[in-house]
C-alpha cells in the first residue's frame, strides 16, 4: 500500500490500530460523506430526498460490484445479526429438519439457528475446531437430506481460519440446500464472490473489515433463496409500490429489498458506499495480498519471540486475523501491555487476536513485537 493511504486514516497519528475484526476506525471519505449528509439534514431538512434516493441506489449497485451480485439482490439491514436472523426466520421448518454449523462461531451465527432448534423440534449439527482449524469434509459429512441449511463464517472470529467457501458451497447447491455466510470478518480484507462460492445469503455488518460505520450492514440473498425465505419482518417499505398509498394487499418488493421494512440508515450507507469505493480504488486483489503478506511478516516475529500461532497458516485457509497465546502470559494481560502503548489489539477466548488492515505497514508490526513480553 502506498504512504498516501494512511493518511485517509486519522487514526495512525496516536495509535498503532491493529483491531479490525472488533470495530473500525473510520477513513476521511467516509467521515465525509456522512458528515454531508447530515450537514444536508441539518439545514434542508428533506428537500433533496431524491438526491439521497439516489446516492442509496448508487451505494446498493457498488455492494453488488463488490460480492459479484445483481443490485436487486442487495439490501441494507442494521447489522449481521439481523440479516442472518432474516434468513434463519423465514424458512418454513419441519420437525427433523436439520441445520449445519460450526462450535467456534461468533454468537450471531449461532443464537437465531438455536432458537429455529427450539421451537421446530430442528437439530443443530457442529462440526469441531481442532486447533483453530476446520475440516471441510467433517463439515460436508454433517448434511444429509434432511439439511435445509448451512451457515457459517468467511473467517472464523477467534482463529482467523477462512472456510472454505466454493467447497462448501457447490456441495450445498448440488443437494439444494441454502448456503449462509456471516462475511463480517473477511469482507473488505478478503475478496470474495458470491457466485463463484454458491453463497444463497450473505451478511456483513459494515464497522469492522469493511471500515464503515456501525448501524449498517449489507445484505445478500440470491434471487432463488429469495423464493424460499419469507420475508417476516415487514413494514411500508417492503411492498413493490411503497409510495401508492392507496392500493392495499400490494406484493412484496420482487428484490431484496422486501427485506427493508422502513426508512434507512442513509447517513450509515452513504459511509459504506465510500468505503467500498475505497476498496475498488485500491482494488481487492492487492488489498489482499498486502493483508496475507503482512500476517505471514507477524507470524514470523511472533515466533520469534516466543509465541504459538493458533491461526492456520496454510495458503488456503489465511485471513487478515491472527491469533496467537504465549505460555506465561494470558491474552488479558497481553492486550492490557499493548493498550498502553496505543496498540490496539483484543482478546478472544484465550487467545490474542492482531487484526490489520490495508494501512497497516511492518513498522506497526515492528511496534507491536517491540511492546509483547517474551
Amino acid at each position: 500500500m502506498t504512504p498516501e493511504i494512511r493518511e485517509l486514516f486519522p487514526v495512525t497519528r496516536q495509535y498503532v490500530y491493529l483491531n479490525h475484526a472488533a470495530v473500525c476506525p473510520i477513513s476521511v471519505p467516509v467521515a465525509e460523506r456522512m458528515l454531508e449528509y447530515t450537514a444536508d439534514l441539518l439545514h434542508h431538512g428533506f428537500v433533496n430526498f431524491e438526491k439521497w434516493g439516489s446516492r442509496v441506489k448508487k451505494v446498493r449497485q457498488l455492494a453488488a460490484q463488490f460480492i459479484n451480485a445483481n443490485p436487486d439482490e442487495i439490501a441494507f439491514t442494521p447489522n449481521t445479526s439481523a440479516g442472518l436472523a432474516f434468513v434463519a426466520n423465514g424458512i418454513r421448518w419441519q420437525a427433523g429438519d436439520n441445520i449445519v454449523t460450526v462450535d467456534c462461531e461468533f454468537p450471531a451465527n449461532l443464537v437465531p439457528w438455536r432458537r429455529i432448534s427450539r421451537e421446530f423440534d430442528v437439530e443443530v449439527r457442529m462440526a469441531r475446531e481442532h486447533e483453530g482449524r476446520l475440516q471441510t469434509e467433517e463439515i460436508l459429512n454433517l448434511i444429509d437430506a434432511r439439511t435445509r441449511v448451512v451457515s457459517l463464517s468467511f473467517v472464523e472470529y477467534a482463529s482467523g481460519f477462512r472456510n472454505d467457501l466454493a467447497t462448501i458451497g457447490r456441495h450445498c447447491r448440488e443437494r439444494g440446500v441454502l448456503f449462509v455466510v456471516d462475511a463480517i470478518q473477511g469482507l473488505g480484507a478478503l475478496k470474495l464472490d458470491v457466485q463463484a462460492c454458491s453463497i444463497d445469503a450473505l451478511s456483513a455488518d459494515a464497522h469492522k473489515f469493511l471500515l464503515g460505520p456501525d448501524g449498517v450492514a449489507l445484505f445478500y440473498i440470491s434471487r432463488q433463496a429469495m423464493e424460499r425465505i419469507q420475508p417476516t419482518v415487514v413494514g411500508w417499505m417492503s411492498v413493490a409500490n411503497p409510495f401508492d398509498f392507496e392500493t392495499e394487499n400490494q406484493p412484496y418488493a420482487a428484490s431484496a429489498r422486501r427485506f427493508e421494512p422502513g426508512a434507512l440508515n442513509t447517513a450509515g450507507i452513504t459511509g459504506l458506499g465510500a468505503a467500498i469505493e475505497l476498496f475498488l480504488q485500491f482494488g481487492l486483489e492487492r488489498i489482499e495480498q498486502h493483508l496475507i503478506e503482512l500476517g505471514d511478516y507477524l507470524c514470523e516475529q511472533l515466533v520469534g519471540r516466543g509465541y504459538q500461532i493458533v491461526s492456520s497458516r496454510l495458503p488456503a485457509e489465511k485471513s487478515a486475523v491472527v491469533c496467537c497465546r504465549h505460555e506465561n502470559f494470558s491474552a488479558d494481560e497481553l492486550y492490557r501491555i499493548l493498550n498502553e502503548r496505543r496498540i490496539i489489539t483484543t482478546p478472544r477466548l484465550g487467545r490474542l487476536r492482531i487484526s490489520p488492515h490495508l494501512y497497516n505497514t511492518r513498522e506497526d508490526i515492528d511496534r507491536l513485537i517491540e511492546a509483547l513480553p517474551a
